[in-house]
């Protein structure tokens, strides 16, 4: 028992001494043409201390791996079906069954929001989603609470941040809507603002630097050494939080001083442009954590809202409509795999995904033979860049110093990963042989595919686990441990209580 009370008192001492991310959240898409695992993601989100996460869509195999994980999601509703959700109380009934309330009584998934449309109010979209957002919304609602659900899970509508804008040289404090959606907006806010739903916004301090050249490039950043933006007595040092300030004001403007604001999406990518580096996104991602690690807040709102990182895995089959960079996103490779250090507090760095399971260590690069000059060359590398992913060959970007015999071997060879490595994907017209050499160079890495085939062997044979059951300990010695599990769980509350303490605990 003395052993135990030591224990204890050191537990107290390093929970009070040290602090953690603590509401970190993550987007997890799956536009990926081998994705990994859903219990494998899991695992990575709870091995780095993401205890949120939002999904795009209802993902079966995500969904069901995130039963009884200990991490809240926000499941997505694609703009698609907004119309029939809109039109059809009937569909947004089955709906709520089928991807919400079956997920939480059948699976134990802890489903806290749902996600109705993404950014349906894009200027881009040009008003397709205008008419049919709020009634979807609004269906949407009423069928949590008709399945009893309307307390536990609340319907949001992520927004971009361009439905709201500033009148006088971009100052947070002149921040209204958008004049095309302004009444929309009201009626969307109220609503959310009745059912005690939050607002959710989605800020990109990198698409401001991508959109204009002449950007000042410190202001993106956490690190306050570019020149401020003053606004009456606040100075403004990064755009992140002058963005957010923006869309306060606007809700001070029009009577919603305190909605609660989740910040849906916020990242930096990778590749796919000059701006798009690691270099950048570890600059980004490591300031945004560590004001999380504070509990950090902005000017207008000192109190940190829940904060979703954008996003969670590199998705290779994403539309690069926005640019190249779209599918570079991930704080993690494809593979789940770290780009860059991060540090998530209590002095933890970012861990890779475990067990993940490769294909041959073989490349489908240009034959030595093979010639630029070739008639079929030009259209061999648009045939494997149209079905592969060829977006790191751009210019500014991790392989675009590659030379012509270069970037044919990495569009033969994102073809050939992308194909399982069947030997006639590496038939390019004569052009092309396999390798056992590693081609990369330098920042340039010619992937090797996940093997999609031994991770579902894998995982047909494991048995599924019994960590969750109260009675996995066994007899008496059972019973003790959950004697001990409640004593230290009194005891962690106390501290919480006593000491401010963040912590976050893993099991």
């Amino acid at each position: 028992m003395a052993s135990f009370r030591f224990a204890l008192v050191v537990a107290v001492y390093l929970l009070c001494s040290s602090h953690a991310a603590e509401g970190l959240g993550a987007n997890w898409g799956t536009r990926a043409s081998h994705p990994l695992p859903g219990r494998t993601v899991v695992q990575l989100l709870k091995d780095n201390g993401f205890d949120k996460v939002k999904l795009f869509e209802p993902d079966d195999d995500a969904l069901r791996s995130l039963g009884n994980s200990g991490i809240q999601v926000m499941v997505g509703v694609p703009n698609e079906l907004l119309a029939p959700l809109a039109t059809n109380v009937q569909f947004a009934i089955n709906w709520v069954m089928q991807n919400v309330s079956t997920y939480i009584s059948k699976y134990g998934v802890d489903i806290r929001y749902v996600a109705v449309g993404n950014e349906p109010f894009l200027k881009t979209y040009q008003q397709t989603y205008q008419s049919t957002t709020f009634p979807a919304l609004k269906n949407v609602q009423a069928a949590l609470i008709k399945a009893g659900l309307g307390r536990q899970v609340k319907a949001t509508v992520p927004l971009n941040a361009d439905v709201y804008q500033s009148s006088d040289n971009n100052l947070p404090s002149t921040g209204d809507f958008r004049p095309d959606i302004h009444a929309l907006m009201l009626s969307i806010i109220k609503f959310l603002s009745d059912n005690d739903a939050p607002l959710t916004i989605n800020i990109y301090p990198y698409l401001s630097l991508y959109a204009d050249p002449n950007f000042p490039i410190d202001f993106a950043f956490f690190s306050g050494s570019g020149q401020p933006l003053v606004d009456g007595p606040i100075a403004y040092t990064n755009v992140f939080d002058a963005n957010f300030d923006t869309l306060v004001s606007a809700l001070e403007k029009n009577g919603f001083p305190s909605i609660p604001v989740i910040v849906g999406e916020v990242g930096w990518p990778t590749d796919g442009e000059r701006n798009a580096n690691s270099n950048y996104a570890r600059r980004f991602n490591q300031g945004l954590i560590d004001r999380i690690i504070r509990g950090q807040g902005t000017p207008k709102r000192s109190t940190l809202p829940d904060i979703y990182i954008f996003g969670l895995i590199d998705e290779d089959v994403k539309s690069v409509a926005p640019g190249n960079f779209e599918r570079h996103w991930g704080v993690f490779k494809y593979d789940g795999t770290v780009k860059y250090p991060l540090n998530v507090g209590n002095g933890r760095s970012l861990v890779p995904a475990k067990g993940v399971r490769y294909l041959s260590k073989q490349w489908c690069v240009m034959s030595p033979e093979a010639s630029p000059q070739d008639p079929n060359f030009a259209a061999e590398i648009s045939k494997a860049c149209t079905y592969a992913d060829c977006t790191s060959l751009g210019a500014g970007s991790s392989c675009g110093n590659l030379d012509v015999k270069g970037n044919a071997s990495y569009a033969f060879n994102s073809f050939f990963q992308m194909q399982n490595q069947m030997r006639e994907a590496c038939q390019f017209s004569g052009l092309s042989m396999i390798t056992t050499t590693d081609p990369s160079q330098d920042s340039c890495r010619f992937e090797i595919m996940i093997d999609l085939g031994k991770h579902e062997k894998a995982s047909s044979r494991s048995p599924p686990t019994s960590s969750s059951s109260p009675s996995s300990g066994g007899g008496r010695g059972g019973n003790r441990v959950m004697r001990i599990i409640a004593v230290l769980a009194m005891c962690l509350m106390w501290i919480n209580y006593n000491c401010g303490c963040y912590y976050l605990i893993f099991i």
